[in-house]
């Protein structure tokens, strides 16, 4: 099962942000003492008691508005909520029980959703009886009062909203591999789905963002499970007005979050564009698997070496995803789409492989004989010891004797290093960079 997800909710300048900063342990909300600063969700990971969840910030809610900005804000809180599985509904301490309190309490009460009533900016506790002794006419049972400023009852709070949570919803599929297959919109992600489990799960239109949400489909392959998820086209941000197509764009960057292998779809026609970029760019600083599949490579007109060329031409516009593989295929003639499930599993395969310290060990002392480490005013860079500590994604730590001595080429040449000895293909690779200190450093 997929992390359960909190939204938060509430009018318009009651500390919403606030709170998600906190949770969240990152300032990645703005966050101004001005109703309507934050007109997008923010959806992040965050984690309690060993419980993970997905964790959505909206824009305030105002309920009776003609205004432009604040109805699209109010649509998309109300589709925060319909994917929620927890709401917590924030209220302000200081102002008190409003109108537009009463008018978010009437549209929550429709939702049929569990909801916590938090009463925040509730300063000091002595005074905490009073300022949420109105706010029990809403219905919502014994608020709770917070401070998210200053990090008061946010620990109770937190025990509340796992405890709603059910004990396996967290668990990871160990035995399932997860694809999620992403990029702009119309390159043919849903017809991919389609054609793989020869059945129409999803609706397949010429019309940019039919598909709205990410949609779960279990498939199995040679012997092997997958979940493969169809997400909504991610466009350019000045091309997402819709408010509907705002919330796409969370729930892609979520099951990016959650996959284990990335399936990057981009147009042959078209070609490989900045916004392919940026979406691959969110896979990889997840550290997720991920290759690049070229569709509609049957509208190209094709000379010897013109698929050499096309995948040298992505590469070099690629440099930060060197180790992702090229396909190319054409999702309406059905050629070549199952090599994109047997990568797949391969790379997720490289993922999870690990490299005997010594095996390590070996690779760096070779690498480090062939080309001498950098140095600067006469102090040479040492690596004295390497060891991996981690998969999904390789993660390396060395020993070191000065950080800065350690070169960004030098420690691409290391990587390059490693991948001629194992085969990465498909994964990032991750380096820890340790100092030793004392006088053998």
């Amino acid at each position: 099962m997929s992390k359960p997800i909190l939204a938060i909710v509430g009018r318009p300048n009651v500390g919403k942000s606030t709170f998600f900063n906190r949770i969240v342990g990152e300032r990645r909300a703005i966050v101004e003492d001005i109703p309507g600063v934050t007109r997008d969700r923010i959806y992040a990971e965050a984690e309690w008691n060993s419980k993970e969840f997905g964790i959505i910030d909206t824009g305030g809610i105002e309920v009776k508005t003609d205004d432009t900005i604040l109805s699209q804000m109010r649509d998309q809180a109300v589709i925060a909520m319909d994917m929620a599985d927890e709401i917590i509904f924030m209220v302000d301490g200081k102002e008190g029980l409003t109108t537009a309190d009463r008018e978010v309490a009437t549209l929550l009460r429709r939702t049929g959703k569990e909801i916590i009533l938090v009463v925040n900016k509730v300063d000091a506790p002595k005074k905490e009886y009073e300022q949420i002794y109105d706010f029990y006419e809403l219905g919502f049972g014994e608020p709770i009062a917070i401070s998210a400023a200053n990090m008061l009852n946010m620990g109770d709070l937190l025990d509340r909203i796992v405890e709603g949570f059910p004990e396996d919803s967290w668990e990871p599929e160990e035995e399932r591999i997860c694809l999620a297959i992403i990029g702009k919109p119309n390159v043919g992600k849903s017809s991919l789905v389609n054609a793989l489990t020869k059945e129409n799960r999803v609706i397949v239109s010429p019309i940019a963002g039919t598909t709205r949400d990410s949609v779960d489909m279990p498939f199995s392959y040679e012997g092997q499970d997958y979940t493969l998820i169809d997400t909504a086209g991610l466009r350019r941000k000045s091309k997402v007005n819709d408010a509907i197509e705002k919330y796409s764009v969370v729930r892609a960057v979520a099951a990016i979050e959650r996959c284990d292998v990335c399936i990057l779809m981009i147009d042959a026609v078209e070609g490989l564009t900045e916004q392919d970029k940026k979406i691959a760019g969110y896979a990889h600083e997840a550290g997720k698997g991920m290759m690049i599949v070229v569709n509609k490579w049957d509208l190209i007109e094709k000379e010897t070496n013109t698929m050499r060329d096309y995948e040298r031409k992505i590469k070099a516009e690629m440099l930060f995803a060197q180790y992702a593989p090229v396909l190319f295929v054409s999702v309406q003639n059905r050629q070549r789409i199952y090599d994109i499930i047997r990568k797949s599993a391969a790379i997720q395969e490289a993922r999870s492989m690990r490299i005997p310290t010594a095996k390590l060990n070996s690779i760096i002392e070779d690498a480090v004989m062939m080309r001498t480490p950098p140095s600067d005013k006469g102090r040479r860079l040492k690596i004295f010891y390497g060891t991996q500590v981690g998969t999904c994604p390789p993660l390396f730590s060395f020993s070191i004797n000065d950080r800065e001595l350690m070169h960004f080429s030098y420690s691409r040449y290391l990587e390059n290093k490693i991948r001629e000895a194992y085969d990465f293909s498909g994964t990032s690779v991750k380096f820890i960079w340790n100092e030793r200190r004392g006088k053998d450093a």
